[in-house]
C-alpha cells in the first residue's frame, strides 16, 4: 500500500527517472501565489469535473490514496492554483457537507461574470445571490456548488476611491435599511 502511494507521489511531482535538480529551490513555488486554498470536497472526481465545466480549471495534478480517492489534486482556475481533496475526517479534513455548510467563500475575477455565472449554474450550481452591479465596484454573485463551497464571480466595473466606497457603502446600507 505505502509503495502504491510512494509511486503516485513520485508520478505526481514528476520524479520518476530524474536525478534531484540542482537548481535553488525558492520558498514559495514558481507559478504560486502567497496563499493557494485547499479545499476538501466529498467524491473529489467529480469535483474536479464540475469545476472544470463551471470555471474552466485546468488540472494539473491527482495523487489517489491507498483507496483510490483523490488524496490531493492541484487545479488552475486563471492564475490560481487550488488544492483540492476528499474529505477524511480521521485527519480532521471535513467537507462542507459534513459540516452542514462553510463560512468560507472563494472570490474569483473573471472577464464576464454573467457568462462564467451562467457557467456554474448549468454545470449544477445552486443560485446563492444573483450576479447584480454591488457597491464596492464589481459585478458579482454567488454560487454554492454542489460540495458545499461557496464562490463569488465576479467582474470589476468602477475602481472607487476610498471616499466613493464609503459613499456607495452608505448609500447601500441606507437602500437596506429602508427595505426592512
Amino acid at each position: 500500500m505505502l509503495e502504491k502511494l510512494f509511486n503516485a507521489t513520485v508520478s505526481l511531482y514528476g520524479m520518476a527517472k530524474r536525478k534531484a535538480s540542482s537548481k535553488k529551490v525558492t520558498p514559495i513555488p514558481k507559478g504560486y501565489h502567497t496563499v493557494s486554498p485547499g479545499i476538501a470536497v466529498r467524491n473529489a472526481a467529480d469535483a474536479l469535473g464540475f469545476y472544470k465545466k463551471a470555471f474552466g480549471a485546468k488540472e494539473k495534478a491527482r495523487m489517489p490514496g491507498p483507496d483510490g480517492k483523490i488524496m490531493h489534486a492541484e487545479i488552475m482556475i486563471g492564475d490560481s492554483h487550488i488544492m483540492v481533496g476528499e474529505e477524511n475526517l480521521q485527519m480532521n479534513n471535513p467537507s462542507p457537507q459534513s459540516l452542514n455548510g462553510t463560512p468560507v467563500g472563494l472570490y474569483v475575477y473573471v472577464r464576464d461574470a454573467d457568462k462564467i455565472f451562467r457557467q456554474a449554474v448549468s454545470a449544477g450550481a445552486t443560485v446563492t445571490m444573483p450576479v447584480m452591479d454591488q457597491f464596492w465596484g464589481d459585478r458579482a454573485g454567488q454560487i454554492t456548488d454542489p460540495f458545499g463551497h461557496k464562490w463569488w464571480i465576479a467582474t470589476r466595473k468602477r475602481n472607487l476611491s476610498s471616499k466613493e466606497m464609503k459613499k456607495a457603502a452608505e448609500e447601500w446600507f441606507a437602500q437596506q435599511a429602508k427595505q426592512q
